[in-house]
Formats: structure tokens, sequence, C-alpha cells
């Protein structure tokens, strides 16, 4: 008997550094399935933005996750993760399966603005920390991957 296929949602997340090295990890909130944990800017991929080219995610992303920044960002990814998200801990009540796709980009300007998904910032020297200090599961994945290369 053939094995069922896998049903995976699509996140891209960033690696925004500004000038010093450092990366923009937000703070998650605290009822949700990384409480007490970090994040990288980003999401998922929405159904009618299937077609469009993967900066232009980010770019919306960014955009509703940090306020209007300028950055430069990189086109193909550095990094992956999975994430599962048990089902109380998402909006859709359902069980998830969730491919990270990580781009890094040079951050530019402009103000950081986060948005209620996120409780606050911080710009971390990745190299200088201990990563499980930080993240877990699929970004936590992400994130050594990227640290390795």
């Amino acid at each position: 008997m053939p094995s069922q296929r896998g049903v995976y949602q699509v996140s891209l997340k960033v690696f925004l550094k500004n000038s010093l090295g450092q990366t923009l990890v937000l703070k998650t909130v605290e009822d949700g399935g990384f409480e007490g944990l970090y994040d990288l800017p980003g999401g998922r991929i929405d159904a009618d933005e299937f077609y469009l080219p993967f900066q232009d995610v980010i770019k919306r992303e960014i955009k509703e996750e940090v306020g209007d920044v300028d950055y430069k960002i990189e086109t193909k990814p550095v990094a992956l993760g999975r994430h599962f998200s048990a089902a109380k801990y998402n909006s859709q009540k359902k069980d998830l399966y969730i491919l990270y796709v990580f781009f890094a980009a040079e951050y530019q300007g402009g103000e950081i603005k986060i948005s209620t998904e996120h409780t606050g910032y911080k710009w971390l020297d990745l190299s200088q920390i201990k990563p499980e200090d930080y993240f877990m599961s699929g970004m936590l994945e992400g994130v050594k991957e990227y640290l390795n290369k």
C-alpha cells in the first residue's frame, strides 16, 4: 500500500541583518506554541499568492510584522526547517505541518514597528548565542543550518 502524501504550508522567513551583523528577532506572544521564545520576520504564503515571486510575499509579511522598512534581500534560500503546529496553538484549530524557507536580507533603514503578532523585538548576534535558548522546532533547525554555512 503506498504511503499517504503529506500536505504542508510554506512559510517564508528572513534573517534580516543590520550593519553590525545582528539579526532582527521578534518576541513571541505568551499564549502561543513558541511562548517565551523568538521568531524571525515572515510568514505563510496565502492561497492567492501562489504564483507571486517569493520576494513579493516576503515584502508583504515584512511590512505586516515589522513596518515599512528598507532592506535588500538575497533571491535564493539560505536554510530550511520543519515545524509541527498543534491545533491548540493555531487559528485554524487543526494540526499543521509547516515548511520554513529562510532567506537572508540586509536591513537598510526605517523604523521597526512590530504588529500584534509579536510582543517585542531585539537585534541578536546569532553567532554569540545558544540558539536553543531563543528558538525551537523548525525555527531552530533553520537557524542552526544558517549558522553552519
